[in-house]
């Protein structure tokens, strides 16, 4: 689904992927792309930030509730701010509006690379974690505290479930960064810093002295399976 009420950039990019064997759907408002996602989800959404009814920040957030496969969005600026912005609504990537076709197409195919390689290691693991007060069900992609439900993006699901699933082990940045994303760290984007800390008051950890979630200087993070076993 290609959600822009821009005509000219659908076009562009609906004649470069309708010319691959992608089916194109259209929508040019964001109120009525929401709708039709959750009646009829896609594969994939490309959605332009800027739209009538419902902005594509908006559009993906409240999409996240149904749909879970990728979500790009773009933008007519791509800044860091703006990029942490889209990411924490759930958005699997974030590019410039006017992104050549091929590199929007290659960025996609990151994205469901990410995706197939997800459920792949899904099938492999065990799908459900758990930490005592803290449980994560990949299945089920909920996480609950003290039998609470926390509210998660789906951004923030995948982090979690992969930190869980690596407790007492290191990741590096560059690890984590290339294992969501299916593409290479390139040592600037600091999303990944952005979700720990927004997971970590989520989790029952204390951001300022955290035990479950650690930052290891110079290397990355680490999930400690029982935060509360040493002083």
């Amino acid at each position: 689904m290609l959600v822009d009420d821009d005509a000219a950039n659908r076009r562009r990019l609906r004649d470069y992927f309708s010319a691959r064997g992608y089916t194109v759907v259209e929508e040019d408002n964001g109120k009525v792309a929401l709708k039709r996602i959750v009646a009829e989800p896609p594969d994939v959404v490309i959605a332009a930030v800027d739209l009538p009814g419902e902005n594509g920040l908006t559009v993906c957030k409240l999409s996240r509730q149904h749909f879970f496969g990728p979500f790009v969005l773009m933008a007519e600026r791509c800044d860091e701010l703006d990029q942490v912005l889209g990411l924490d609504m759930g958005a699997d990537d974030y590019v410039l509006k006017h992104v050549s076709p091929r590199l929007l197409a290659a960025r996609m195919a990151a994205v469901f690379r990410r995706v197939e390689a997800w459920d792949e290691q899904a099938r492999c693991q065990h799908e459900r974690l758990d930490f005592g007060d803290l449980v994560i069900d990949n299945t089920m992609r909920e996480a609950w505290l003290h039998d609470q439900p926390i509210e998660l993006t789906s951004a923030e699901f995948d982090l979690l479930w992969l930190l869980g699933s690596h407790a007492g082990r290191i990741l590096t940045r560059e690890e984590i960064f290339t294992r969501l994303r299916g593409i290479e760290y390139d040592g600037q984007d600091r999303s990944v810093d952005v979700r720990v800390s927004r997971i970590r008051p989520k989790v029952g950890d204390d951001p300022d002295h955290p035990r479950r979630i650690k930052t290891v200087r110079s290397k990355g993070y680490l999930f400690v399976e029982d935060p509360f076993s040493a002083p």
